[in-house]
């Protein structure tokens, strides 16, 4: 008694056409999943519940990598889903950024890694920067905060680029923080201290 491979596919019954559809559909979708992206071979995001976000997480909404400030949710009538209101600030240019989505709804969280070199040289005219790296090896594709692509430089970047300035301008030993996230990078924060 031979079974068709209909019947095989969904354990001995003989499916209705329209499940057959969807099984094989199932099928296909594990099959599509090939992770490739240009860089060392891992991805940028990973995905979490939009539930599971809590103020301070970073999660990307639009396409950007954003820090959440704030974050609610509301139980939307009798059979609706909670949705969460999620206010973040773009990591990169400060920018406000909200989302509102099912907590269920899984959003893409961006890997978000925190770097510190000694720098080495800051010109305030060019906006270039060249820091040094563990191995010894020069990092000259930085610039100082002010200078940015899009918008309108942060109080924030301000400050930072005053302090490595001045540090620099003063002789002292400046530590820089660099932030990189989906295949950007900016210089957050600064170190200063007396040379030893």
């Amino acid at each position: 008694s031979r079974r068709s491979s209909r019947e095989v596919l969904l354990g001995g019954v003989a499916p209705r056409r329209s499940e057959v559809v969807r099984a094989l559909a199932a099928m296909s979708d594990h099959e599509d999943h090939h992770f490739e992206t240009a860089d060392s071979g891992a991805s940028a995001t990973f995905p979490m519940q939009a539930g599971e976000i809590r103020k301070g997480s970073h999660l990307m909404i639009k396409g950007r990598p954003c820090k959440c400030i704030e974050v609610s949710t509301s139980k939307t009538g009798k059979h609706g889903h909670a949705k969460a209101h999620i206010v973040a600030l773009d990591i990169f240019t400060g920018k406000k950024m909200e989302d509102l989505c099912p907590t269920s709804h899984n959003l893409d969280v961006p890997f978000v890694k925190k770097t510190e070199y000694q720098v080495l040289t800051a010109d305030a005219d060019t906006g270039e920067v060249s820091l040094l790296q563990e191995n010894g090896d020069t990092k000259d594709d930085m610039n100082l905060p002010i200078f940015v692509k899009i918008g309108e430089p942060t109080e924030d970047d301000k400050k930072v680029t005053e302090e490595m300035l001045k540090a620099m301008d003063d002789g002292k030993d400046c530590v820089c923080i660099v932030q990189s996230a989906c295949g950007e990078e900016k210089i957050i924060g600064t170190k200063v201290t007396d040379p030893k």
